[in-house]
């Protein structure tokens, strides 16, 4: 078997070797060419797959390291014989470490409590769901819209996006990008949208870049129709706004999910898919992820309503790469290529943390530990 990966794909090398030939390249080097006499592509979202690039190639799977999967040309493939597979849910915790981060983060520097505030999760999946988890904890209301999902299931659970706009504080989206049908989310976040809501929420992207409209955005920030913006997903990645990329809270270059532990998830299913794929018997030696180099938190002398941001800052801090972003922007693509290690929060022990603030951080996934 042939395999042609993209060589930023970690936790691969030493592990794919054993199913056949493996060449490794960078993603936006993934050709017409390079990818002819492949078998199987392992891949993320830097290239995209459809007829122009698979047309005349030996492909038979593409296995994509990402649980979107907008970058494929599901229908050319599907009518071409090409199977393709994602890693939905993979990095769902590491998005919600990112959104609580960022929540957090809001909250001290426009001095408000998260427990008086609404947020509005649109898109309730793997990742949405994992985000209203963590906000509840917080000890947030939250509010859900979901169309497909209140279609199938029942309105019970969900609201209309009305209310959404009505109600919220902050609205989050964690949508796909889908361009046509019923449940088309490109330009969610237009103007009528912004123009709709009613108590000047701060947006969230953490999904994908088209769900919300650059020109939109601009123009609701300086007319004050919202508060502020955190952006981790941007229209014409990686040639993003400069302008937005100012005015926005907290800017980053794609990698709410780029946690190592949600990075070695994504791996280990784009490796079964292709195990299931070729009906190989393998089972294979996954690497293990490397552990953090401060993995014990003590919050010994700091206040008690310091301790959860300080907790949760230190496994992951958004505004260190929001800096680097608005610095150099043209390295976009670099930071996520070279993006360093991040774990989520079951990697971390918790020490010294008052009785409050131990029960928050335990339900978040911290180990907790009296005092040393």
């Amino acid at each position: 078997m042939r395999i042609l990966a993209d060589a930023h794909i970690p936790y691969l090398k030493g592990v794919l070797e054993q199913f056949g030939e493996v060449e490794y390249l960078p993603g936006n080097m993934f050709t017409k060419e390079s990818i002819k006499n492949k078998d199987a592509l392992i891949v993320r979202t830097v290239t995209h797959f459809g007829e122009e690039i698979l047309s005349g190639s030996n492909v038979k799977i593409i296995c994509s390291a990402t649980i979107g999967y907008d970058h494929i040309d599901t229908e050319y493939c599907d009518a071409n014989g090409v199977c393709w597979r994602t890693a939905p849910g993979c990095n769902a915790n590491s998005v919600e470490q990112y959104i609580t981060a960022s929540l957090l983060y809001l909250a001290e520097r426009y001095n408000f409590n998260l427990t008086d505030k609404t947020i509005g999760i649109v898109g309730v999946g793997n990742v949405g769901s994992k985000v209203e988890v963590a906000c509840l904890k917080l000890g947030m209301r939250v509010l859900l819209n979901d169309p497909p999902r209140e279609n199938s299931e029942g309105s019970s659970r969900f609201v209309d996006i009305k209310t959404i706009k009505r109600e919220c504080d902050f609205i989050t989206f964690h949508t796909p990008l889908t361009k046509t049908g019923e449940y088309k989310t490109l330009h969610l976040g237009d103007d009528i949208f912004f123009d709709e809501v009613l108590r000047k929420p701060f947006i969230i992207n953490a999904a994908r870049g088209g769900v919300t409209s650059n020109k939109s955005l601009k123009n609701a920030i300086k007319k004050s129709k919202i508060a502020g913006a955190v952006l981790d997903c941007w229209e014409n990645e990686p040639e993003i706004d400069r302008e937005l990329l100012e005015m926005v809270d907290i800017a980053t270059p794609h990698i709410a999910g780029y946690s190592a532990d949600g990075k070695w998830t994504a791996t280990r299913m784009s490796i079964e898919n292709l195990i299931e794929f070729f009906s190989l018997n393998d089972k294979p030696d996954y690497l293990k992820i490397p552990n953090p180099l401060e993995p014990i938190i003590d919050l010994k002398g700091i206040l008690e309503e310091n301790q959860l941001s300080n907790a949760v800052w230190h496994t992951y801090d958004p505004i260190k790469e929001s800096v680097l972003l608005k610095l150099s922007p043209e390295k976009f693509y670099w930071f996520r290529s070279n993006y360093p290690l991040r774990r989520e929060y079951h990697a971390y022990s918790i020490v010294n943390a008052t009785n409050s603030i131990r029960e928050i951080l335990k339900n978040l996934g911290f180990n907790i530990y009296s005092i040393i």
